[in-house]
């Protein structure tokens, strides 16, 4: 039995029941979405490639969904988790160097640009998981408040605290970068 394109929900209803070709549709949806969000939160392509890959097989093996979110939130919620996992590994085994501006390809570039983008990804790696993933779905990519709470499961208030206090770290540690460019 092969699937129809269905909505979401019956996507995954689908998928559960054993048609073919049923999850690979809603991967085809969601792929590029959860990739941006993954490389927006991590920094790394391969990092990033290596979370949606991990959100996909979860998604894929789990019998978990419950049905009181939609299944893009839901897809966002595990792949968020598995990006805060690598992000908290990456903490407690840091690679070798000091921080994320030692990592390969992080280094100074000729170009303005390139050298700001590297400056805020860097500054976003220092921030706390929890801080990250809300300025990056609230402020880099531009989820709503309310959707960005239902794809981290912490209330509304909860998301906006965090995004607050975040950029905030985000403009002192901008300053910091910029100063030490002087």
């Amino acid at each position: 039995m092969t699937t129809s394109i269905g909505s979401d929900r019956e996507l995954l209803a689908d998928h559960l029941a054993g048609v073919t070709g049923a999850f690979d549709e809603l991967f085809r949806r969601y792929r590029d979405r959860l990739w941006a969000v993954a490389f927006r939160t991590l920094g790394d392509r391969a990092d990033a490639e290596d979370a949606v890959q991990e959100a996909f097989l979860s998604a894929l093996r789990t019998r978990s969904y419950r049905g009181d979110a939609e299944v893009g939130t839901w897809l966002h919620r595990i792949l968020v988790n598995k990006c805060m996992n690598r992000m908290r590994r990456a903490r407690r085994d840091p690679v070798t160097g000091d921080g994320p501006f030692d990592r390969p390809g992080r280094g100074p570039d000729l170009s303005t640009a390139v050298t700001s983008r590297l400056a805020l990804d860097g500054a976003l790696a220092l921030l706390a998981p929890e801080q990250r993933a809300a300025v990056v779905l609230v402020d880099a990519l531009g989820y709503p408040v309310a959707e960005a709470a239902a794809i981290l499961e912490i209330p509304p208030g909860t998301v906006k605290s965090r995004s607050a206090r975040g950029r905030a770290r985000l403009v002192a540690l901008l300053a910091e970068a910029q100063e030490g460019r002087r």
